[in-house]
């Protein structure tokens, strides 16, 4: 079952790149509240990056799978108490939104260890249930992460209004695409534009998505909680 379903998933990057005249974008398996022993079959089939929304469930994933070598993305809202565990443990947070988190990552991560990859999360439909900064906080929080020796900023990570119609999410890629140019116009290690996930992917790549999140079309929908 992973195996066709990853194969359909990039089937519909390259289908869909090639129609829009962009590159295929990078693959990130949301592997949140899948078994470790998942994973590590899409990681036989060489997908390598995994992403996941909470810290302590990544803990023990990551534990039992650390002698494959995976990218460890968190792609959950991230609380500044978490921010110690989640430095040390992830390659790339693409939910940076505030100042105070930038510091605490900054803190935590070792400077013996690569910079930790950082994505500045928008709140690109000005939602009140989302987090997110507000695009006009994006150049703020660029600059202080920028000035950090042990954070690497490397793009933007948004997560448009679920309208039923996906069509209707277009301007907000497309938004996201225009401030994502800005700032690497800006920053020279910029080039990671993370949007689009199961539904809305072809929309996302045709707009500049340069990586999409996909869990349900590889690993089937989530249970439903009672």
């Amino acid at each position: 079952m992973l195996t066709h379903a990853l194969q359909e998933i990039l089937h519909r990057l390259e289908n869909a790149a090639q129609a829009a005249g962009r590159p295929v974008p990078r693959l990130l398996a949301v592997s949140k509240t899948q078994p470790a022993d998942a994973v590590a079959t899409l990681a036989g089939l060489g997908q390598r990056a995994f992403g996941e929304n909470y810290v302590q469930e990544a803990a023990a994933k990551q534990a039992s799978l650390a002698h494959i070598g995976l990218e460890w993305h968190l792609i959950g809202h991230l609380q500044s108490n978490k921010a110690k565990e989640a430095a040390s443990r992830f390659d790339w947070v693409q939910t940076v939104d505030r100042e105070r988190l930038v510091h605490a990552l900054a803190k935590y991560r070792e400077a013996r260890r690569s910079p930790l990859n950082v994505l500045i999360q928008v709140n690109i439909d000005d939602e009140a249930s989302k987090h997110g900064c507000r695009p006009d906080e994006v150049a703020m929080l660029a600059a202080l992460i920028a000035a950090q020796s042990n954070l690497m900023l490397r793009g933007l990570m948004v997560i448009p209004s679920p309208h039923a119609d996906v069509e209707a999410r277009r301007p907000a890629f497309r938004r996201a695409r225009e401030l994502f140019d800005s700032l690497a116009a800006a920053h020279t290690h910029v080039d990671t534009l993370s949007m689009g996930m199961s539904d809305d992917l072809e929309i996302a790549i045709a707009e500049g998505a340069t990586l999409v999140r996909v869990g349900t079309a590889l690993f089937g929908a989530r249970p439903r909680k009672n």
